[in-house]
């Protein structure tokens, strides 16, 4: 389901600018993942009371952004798959990570509560394959001594769009499974071998809540305001770990960020015992030259506040705000590679 919000009060009249350099810009248009929503959404409704500029943007996917923003049809494209350098140059564009999370497996199983089944690499890869069909499969049987599991069918839930999600999620089913890697691969959309589409996380999040017996892949806010059934999922040592706040920043703690060529980083299946298996990192992406400089100063302006003022709320949704030393790192980068079209730099580091 395709979904926009408008930080502004209710009725408003929303302010189009017709886009002059000199221009008050009072309106940032911005499209793609569904990963970062709830927070892009949340910290909109505090910029707008804030500064009295609207952040309008279509939670569309990330395939859905990049194309968006390839075509100059937004200010701003979002992606929860970064693009590789080589991409981003011919394109022409600049991307930064702006918030990291945490992509999590949510079951319909009648009562069954959070936290209480236990799968595996194994399993879950098998679930997506196809190739484990019923909850009281033996492998799944026995990770859960004790816990009565239904013969009910597993109805697959994954998503219909191009999706950074997807991305994220078939990732880190390719580092964990061989055959998942031969077979499938990953990518933002990939050729599944079983399931039904929802559109975005909304989409998935719904059919698993409407599915007795579904599972599917959220961001980890959408399981919690649809009241979703999380899994504990086993994690690269072995160990079952909850998603948590604080097993999304364990995982997040060792990136190489200063190392990461156009900031492509992708952080499934980071070690450590307490490291949440599917996290990720969202990203935001303009051009570099910036043919109205005025509106990409204001994307980068409601980032850069984001940055210094949107951790707290970051949090309070479940998502780990990227390290200041990683926030400076993008600021400056800001500086040296978005320009105007006379080459003079859009953003000056605070």
């Amino acid at each position: 389901m395709k979904r926009m919000f408008i930080a502004a009060l209710a009725g408003a009249t929303m302010a189009v600018m017709a886009g002059g350099a000199s221009a008050e810009v009072k309106t940032i248009n911005g499209a793609g993942a569904t990963f970062p929503y709830p927070i892009y959404a949340k910290w909109a409704e505090a910029y707008y009371k804030a500064t009295g500029v609207k952040l309008n943007y279509q939670s569309i996917g990330s395939g859905g952004g990049i194309k968006q923003i390839k075509a100059k049809t937004v200010d701003f494209g979002a992606s929860d798959a970064p693009l590789k350098p080589e991409e981003l140059e011919k394109s022409g564009l600049f991307q930064w990570p702006q918030i990291m999370g945490g992509v999590v497996p949510v079951v319909n199983i009648r009562g069954l509560k959070p936290g209480q089944l236990k799968i595996s690499r194994e399993v879950l890869a098998g679930i997506y394959l196809g190739k484990i069909r019923a909850w009281n499969d033996p492998k799944i049987a026995a990770l859960n001594p004790g816990l009565k599991l239904p013969s009910r069918r597993i109805t697959v839930v994954r998503r219909a769009d191009g999706s950074g999600t997807t991305y994220i999620f078939t990732n880190y089913l390719a580092k964990i499974s061989p055959e998942w890697k031969e077979k499938v691969g990953f990518g933002k959309a990939v050729a599944w071998p079983t399931g039904i589409g929802g559109k975005g996380n909304e989409g998935v999040a719904s059919y698993v809540k409407r599915v007795p017996g579904g599972i599917g892949y959220v961001e980890y806010a959408y399981a919690l305001q649809n009241k979703l059934t999380t899994v504990l999922l086993e994690n690269r040592d072995g160990k079952f770990v909850a998603p948590t706040v604080e097993n999304f920043q364990a995982a997040a703690a060792n990136a190489d960020w200063a190392n990461a060529k156009g900031y492509y980083l992708i952080l499934t299946d980071q070690p450590g015992e307490k490291s949440w298996p599917i996290t990720g990192a969202s990203f935001i992406l303009v051009h570099k030259v910036a043919e109205d400089p005025a509106r990409t100063k204001a994307v980068l302006k409601f980032f850069d506040w984001a940055y210094k003022n949107g951790n707290e709320m970051a949090l309070e949704l479940h998502y780990v705000p990227m390290p200041e030393s990683v926030v400076q790192m993008v600021q400056k980068a800001w500086t040296e590679n978005i320009r105007d079209t006379s080459g003079n730099p859009v953003w000056k580091a605070q």
